[in-house]
């Protein structure tokens, strides 16, 4: 009898493991099935190295890749150049990741006929992205020779219409990368907007402003005496020139690094901790295939004036641009906006694959305090930076930053901002490596990339 038991229990444990093989294997298959059937090289949908067939456009429509017969990019150098960190080039240098996560999609692959309608018909898939080959082109000829990112999105869509990595090359042209004297090449290979962090300098000023506007309770009511320096024993934080009184509106106008490292005193490291979490700026951001680098900020061992340094967005703050365009967008939001994309849909023959949803980021900010951001940004252009510099737009608002990369080196330039305009609801964020003053080198670049977008918008 007591043998018959333990035989039944061996059967109930082989049965077990047995049911919980088969669940785990459907839960693979569920989840990664896609995967499997378009895993890069597969027989069935690769030949070689790259796909058999399919295409990749850009808004418009305009072939950026085919893979009728190999890998064929766009048909003007300007265009090949200006994709090329979206695409990726013949060496795999710069990979290709939209083209390989939607793979499968592109192929016709469903978990019930898995790649029938790719292997009997050879059905032509294509991916449609939600960049614009004409903004991505104004974009890099506004960048010119210099070392940068500038990227642009739809605040209510999440469609990214520009984001350009410089410097790059034409892949039908590849130059001698491995031999450059002058540096023209120099950190080619990688994609700035998304795989790139940089001090962000007094663009940061506005994650202080935010946090200063929720955490101390008169903070409206409140001036500041900028003498030019504000003393922390031998230590000091400086401004350019002596502002006199500022208001919080005008200290951020004015950029006020005197004012800020008061603001900073009052806020306070856990405060300025608790808010750059809770704005998620530091943390990575993920999309069709893509993960951005996360941004950096410690002050657990900061000095009041290294905390002051903080707040005014040097010391060892890194914030990366994609994250940063995203935060503006949730400020144009009202404290909430669209996750950014870059892939609209992909096809594969006349059945459409994939679309992709807009989703909107968690509430990061009241919208009061988003309002009183949105107010005083728009105070930044209109008083100092120029609202003639953005025609054709309702209500541009923005913020610079000239980020101190200490020594010789001279200062990378910054500018970030949105438009308020239910026509053309865009964020922005604008990078130029070693350049100097943000505004004097950001708001040219951004000036052209926003009217060329504007151009793309209204012919849809």
């Amino acid at each position: 009898m007591h043998r018959v038991t333990r035989r039944t229990w061996i059967v109930w444990l082989f049965l077990l493991i047995l049911l919980g093989g088969m669940g785990f294997f459907l839960w693979e298959y569920t989840t990664q099935a896609a995967q499997w059937a378009s895993f890069t090289g597969s027989p069935h949908i690769y030949h070689g190295a790259y796909l058999e067939s399919g295409s990749v456009t850009d808004r418009s429509g305009q072939v950026l890749l085919n893979f009728h017969e190999g890998r064929n990019y766009a048909s003007d150098a300007a265009t090949r150049k200006s994709t090329l960190h979206w695409l990726g080039d013949r060496n795999r240098n710069i990979r290709s990741t939209v083209v390989n996560s939607y793979a499968a999609a592109m192929s016709g692959f469903d978990r019930v006929n898995g790649l029938y309608n790719h292997t009997q018909w050879q059905e032509e898939g294509k991916t449609v992205l939600t960049l614009s080959a004409q903004v991505q082109n104004t974009a890099m000829a506004a960048l010119g020779k210099r070392r940068g990112t500038v990227g642009v999105y739809n605040y209510k869509t999440g469609e990214i219409l520009c984001a350009v990595s410089s410097p790059s090359f034409d892949p039908d042209n590849v130059p001698d990368i491995s031999s450059d004297p002058d540096g023209a090449y120099k950190g080619v290979y990688l994609n700035r907007f998304i795989q790139s962090t940089y001090p962000p300098g007094s663009i940061f000023k506005i994650v202080t402003t935010a946090a200063a506007l929720d955490t101390v309770p008169d903070i409206l009511d409140q001036t500041f005496t900028c003498t030019g320096t504000y003393e922390y024993g031998i230590d000091k934080v400086t401004c350019e020139k002596a502002h006199g009184k500022v208001t919080l509106k005008s200290a951020l106008a004015h950029s006020c690094n005197c004012a800020y490292a008061q603001i900073a005193e009052q806020v306070g490291k856990a405060n300025m901790e608790q808010y750059v979490k809770k704005f998620q700026i530091m943390e990575p951001l993920s999309f069709d295939g893509f993960t951005t680098a996360a941004g950096n900020y410690d002050i657990s061992k900061a000095a009041p004036v290294e905390l002051a340094w903080s707040c005014i967005g040097q010391y060892t703050d890194l914030v990366n641009p994609c994250r940063y365009m995203a935060f503006m967008g949730a400020i144009a939001g009202g404290g909430r906006g669209a996750e950014p994309y870059l892939v609209s849909h992909v096809t594969s023959g006349e059945r459409e694959t994939y679309r992709a949803k807009t989703q909107k980021s968690p509430q990061i900010m009241s919208a009061q305090v988003a309002q009183t951001l949105q107010e005083y940004m728009h105070n930044n252009v209109q008083t100092i930076y120029g609202s003639g510099n953005f025609p054709g737009f309702q209500k541009v608002c923005g913020k610079s930053g000239t980020s101190q990369l200490g020594g010789d080196l001279t200062s990378n330039a910054m500018f970030s901002g949105f438009i308020l305009d239910e026509d053309y609801p865009l964020a922005f964020v604008a990078v130029v490596e070693n350049a100097g003053y943000g505004s004097a080198n950001c708001v040219p670049v951004l000036s052209k990339v926003l009217t060329a977008c504007k151009q793309v918008m209204d012919q849809e």
